[in-house]
Order: C-alpha cells, then structure tokens, then sequence
C-alpha cells in the first residue's frame, strides 16, 4: 500500500520523478474562475479549455457529477478535472457544495488512470477550498481509492 505525502509547497509544480497526475475538484456548473483553477490556469490553458468544452458538450458526454477528464500538460504531467462539486458558493446559499459520494467516484476512476499511467498523484486537499468539504472526510476516500491500490499520492499545502 502507498502513502499519502504531505508537503508544503504548489501542487501545480509536482515534486518528484514519472508521470504525475494532478487532481482537483471542479463544479458541475461550468464555472472556473476561482481557487485553486487559478493557479492551473496560469500554468497551462489547457486544463480550462478543456472543462469547458467538456462543460459545453454535456449532452453528449459524461460531464456530472463523479466524472474525471484528464487532460496533458506535458509528456509527463496530467490534470484531472474531477467534477465533486454541486454549485457553487453564494451569499444566499445553504449548506456547502462539496459531494463527497462524487470525490470517491471520481477517485476510484483516477485511481484506474493512474494505474494504467504507472503515474502519481499530486493535489491541493481536494474539495476542501470553496467546496467547503472537511478533509477528514475526503483523506478516508484518497487512501481507499488511491493510496490503497498502490498509488502514491502528494498533498500540498500552500506555504
């Protein structure tokens, strides 16, 4: 069974040797413009053109939630835009957006990406931002999805 690192430092730079995989959580309403998809964005425009793409042609893929889109950024290093959020935050809204049986569907598909990668994955402490989720909650679905199977995970906190 891998581990899960904790590191300080930005998980759109992921430390290490192999393929990478760096996961986040998106919403199920086509927005990106806040948290850590700002730091993706200033990157490689990439990961966005591609959600929003995939957002737009909802119809006829499996945009939703619980879905994975992995996108190259480079020859060695993935991002994969896990939809786990339903909404977003406003100053009206009740309750938070985080979807916790979403995080693990989401992850439970990666962990079958990175597997057949061979890759790591590398993320900011997923649905924990704007999302509103508690990472007690989400670390249980990392290590049964991911660590569990054999896949080792980096968690950045930023510095």
């Amino acid at each position: 069974m891998a581990e899960i690192t904790y590191v300080r430092g930005d998980a759109t730079a992921p430390l290490g040797k192999g393929v990478k995989v760096i996961a986040h959580v998106c919403n199920d309403l086509g927005g990106w413009g806040k948290g850590f998809v700002l730091a993706l964005s200033r990157r490689w425009p990439e990961p966005e053109a591609a959600y929003r793409r995939w957002h737009r042609e909802r119809a006829k893929n499996d945009f939703g939630l619980g879905a994975v889109q992995l996108v190259p950024v480079g020859p060695y290093v993935w991002v994969a835009n896990l939809v786990g959020q339903h909404g977003i935050r406003t100053g009206r809204s009740s309750g938070v957006p985080v979807r916790y049986e979403a995080i693990d569907t989401g992850l439970a598909a990666l962990g079958e990406d990175a597997l057949r990668l061979g890759a790591s994955v590398h993320m900011p402490r997923i649905g924990c931002g704007l999302a509103g989720g508690r990472w007690e909650r989400v670390e249980p679905l990392v290590t049964a999805r991911l660590t569990a199977r054999g896949v080792p995970v980096t968690v950045y906190d930023v510095d």
